[in-house]
């Protein structure tokens, strides 16, 4: 099948390059020209495990293809994806100028027969008003389906090839049937395929990300809560874990979310619940709760030295919002380093691949390290921020001999408190009791 994606960012580049790995011709469109030719010569502008792979074999296949030249490439396609970004706007809800640039760049040349597919995050009603536009623009029907995408960063070759379920939102059956074909590669191992109403389908990613930001808010609370009345964080949650109306999944205390994703989402459904007249007392504590927490690291640092942080040197060992990502976008080490900045600390970091984003933010107010034990000479603590495998089993005397007092902050729960104690440091975690 011949496909269409518009937008090489996170979500257009694994979805263009994962359909032509099972057999279709796709091009991928950009209005970034710079990009293109990066990605025409397998230069990768995001860092994913196995994408620069996947571009790489298909690119050279000639199934995969790059161009800023839409209006060349729409008239062949079958589907056409849409990308592109809908960052959050002022009010919290989501900016559509580019998506509504390339329904209406799209809307004479489209096929007949052609299926334009949103996968773009969009607030409920975008699908159907982009069923409308085109219909003005184009003066005859054209096939709009909602297609949301439930990747996460760091496994989204996989979440794409092996999905939990495939969602799709339509106004005709038929057009379920042109998606159906174009995913069965992934479905062998009968994934539902959902099919629903546009509307639904839009509400369905959103309301998924809100709920795993919910839990994750959820757990934090509590784990502050753990902390205060002297219970142990991990305890309960395998207390509460076990019940199988609960689980496990996303109940992991720590720093709070960030990413491209849970913060604006969460936002941008409170933007649609007040657009209707409804209350979102929850989903407004979901993100109260979560810009608290990204504080607490800071408030354990500030309060350990005495609300005086002058001159002091804090070793920072991870700097994305999650591990395998190079995404720092509300990353809560972001959070941490500038309050630290503006406290008079000297910080040192480290991060496995994001140390050029952050660079490009704060230049030569920190200190870039190449490998994480760089951060320790002379640091008068180590904070922790995001899980990153190779934190997880550190050289512990190596830490204590090069930080000036063995302290570590321990953004993630990485480490267990009594052995951290039984070595020497003083170690404090989210939720659980300080050990020295």
């Amino acid at each position: 099948m011949k496909l269409v994606v518009v937008g090489t960012g996170y979500v257009g580049l694994v979805t263009g390059t994962c359909f032509a790995e099972s057999g279709n011709e796709v091009t991928c469109v950009d209005i970034d020209s710079g990009k293109i030719e990066r990605l025409k010569q397998g230069i990768i502008p995001i860092y994913e495990p196995g994408l620069t792979e996947l571009v790489l074999r298909n690119s050279q296949a000639g199934r995969l293809k790059f161009t800023t030249d839409l209006v060349s490439v729409a008239p062949e396609a079958k589907c056409l994806f849409i990308a592109v970004g809908t960052p959050q706007g002022d009010d919290g809800s989501a900016n559509l100028t580019a998506l509504w640039k390339v329904v209406d760049q799209i809307a004479p040349h489209v096929a007949r027969d052609a299926v334009v597919v949103i996968k773009s995050t969009v607030p409920v009603g975008t699908n159907r008003q982009t069923w409308e536009r085109l219909k003005e623009k184009a003066g005859r029907e054209i096939d709009v389906c909602s297609n949301p995408e439930f990747l996460k960063e760091g496994c989204a070759i996989d979440d794409f090839t092996r999905p939990d379920r495939v969602v799709v939102g339509v106004t005709r059956p038929p057009v379920a049937d042109v998606l159906h074909e174009l995913y069965q590669p992934f479905l062998r191992t009968e994934n539902p395929f959902l099919v629903m109403g546009l509307e639904s389908a839009e509400m369905t990613k959103y309301v998924a990300n809100c709920m795993l930001a919910t839990k994750i808010s959820f757990i934090n609370e509590m784990a502050n809560l753990c902390e205060a009345v002297n219970a142990n964080v991990n305890d309960v949650r395998r207390g509460i874990g076990h019940d199988q109306r609960i689980g496990f999944q996303f109940l992991f205390p720590g720093v709070g979310y960030g990413g491209s994703c849970f913060p604006k989402d969460v936002r941008a459904l409170i933007a649609v619940a007040s657009r209707f007249g409804l209350p979102s007392k929850m989903l407004h504590a979901v993100d109260e709760v979560n810009n608290l927490q990204k504080e607490v690291l800071f408030s354990k640092i500030h309060q350990r030295f005495g609300g005086d942080l002058a001159g002091k040197t804090i070793a920072i060992w991870g700097l994305s919002f999650k591990p395998r990502t190079d995404d720092i976008r509300e990353a809560p080490a972001l959070v941490l380093i500038d309050q630290l900045l503006a406290h008079g600390a000297t910080i040192k970091v480290h991060d496995p691949v994001a140390h050029e984003n952050v660079e490009a933010i704060y230049k030569d107010r920190l200190t870039y390290c190449k490998h994480h034990y760089d951060t320790l000479e002379n640091a008068d603590a180590l904070a922790i921020v995001t899980e990153w495998q190779q934190f997880r089993n550190p050289d512990f005397d190596y830490i204590k001999h090069k930080l000036r007092q063995p302290i570590i902050f321990d953004g993630r729960n990485l480490y267990d408190p009594k052995l951290m104690a039984e070595r020497g440091f003083e170690y404090s975690g989210i939720g659980l009791k300080a050990a020295q």
